[in-house]
């Protein structure tokens, strides 16, 4: 992603002038999954009426499997492996377990802009410039959702997925948003077709030779954030 790239993705999703910073949450215990969505609706209502900002929450879940609106009953390979939950989010199915870090992204576009497109390659931006802190080029594609990065050294052409997207929206507030793959188990993904794609695999920053905590990876996440929506603040 070029600097120009950056900085119009950056004027593009910075909130309007004199709104509050985005609450920045992080649990520090594995949250189960209908626990995560019953909070996330209510903190999506409450933002909707005026009663509460927007918030980013960021936590680890329990091993599982979720399908999104997308999701084709014959890509879940090993149904009885993990617990599976209807998703409500548009995607396929996909991973959440211990070592990937969940990005649950509630904001509210109205205050930003209104293009679902855009703000879907606003979140890849987010995810490649925090890959690029860690000197990996993260890259989108135009029939794939997520962020890839090539491994030459799998042979000619091979590309692993390190994050998956998945969004939701009412009323121009978003919820759901990002998994990235810290250090989670990748065996676990061979449970389901991930995201509905069979060509390639699925990698994480300790299977790419990167040795980081949890803690120190969501500081970078919180840094580059900021630089395309704007200020934070600890919730």
């Amino acid at each position: 992603m070029s600097p120009a790239e950056r900085d119009a993705l950056s004027l593009s999703f910075l909130p309007e002038s004199g709104s509050p910073p985005v609450e920045w949450r992080i649990s520090d215990d594995p949250v189960d999954y209908e626990t995560a969505l019953r909070e996330m609706d209510d903190r999506v209502q409450r933002i909707i009426a005026g009663d509460a900002g927007e918030q980013i929450w960021l936590l680890e879940h329990p091993p599982l499997y979720t399908a999104g609106t997308s999701a084709q009953d014959s890509d879940l390979v090993a149904p009885d492996r993990f617990p599976v939950y209807r998703a409500g989010r548009g995607g396929q199915h996909t991973y959440h377990g211990p070592g990937q870090r969940v990005a649950y992204v509630m904001l509210d576009l109205k205050r930003r802009q209104p293009d679902v497109r855009a703000f879907v390659s606003a979140l890849e931006a987010w995810l490649i410039g925090t890959l690029w802190q860690y000197h990996l080029r993260g890259e989108r594609r135009e029939d794939r959702v997520g962020v890839w990065v090539r491994r030459p050294d799998r042979g000619a052409g091979h590309e692993d997925k390190i994050a998956a997207i998945g969004i939701r929206l009412r009323k121009w507030v978003t919820f759901h948003g990002i998994s990235f793959n810290v250090e989670p188990e990748l065996e676990h993904f061979s449970g389901i077709v991930p995201c509905g794609v069979t060509d390639h695999g699925v990698t994480s920053l300790v299977d790419l030779g990167i040795p980081v905590t949890m803690a120190e990876n969501d500081s970078v996440l919180r840094a580059e954030f900021e630089k395309i929506f704007g200020p934070t603040v600890d919730a």
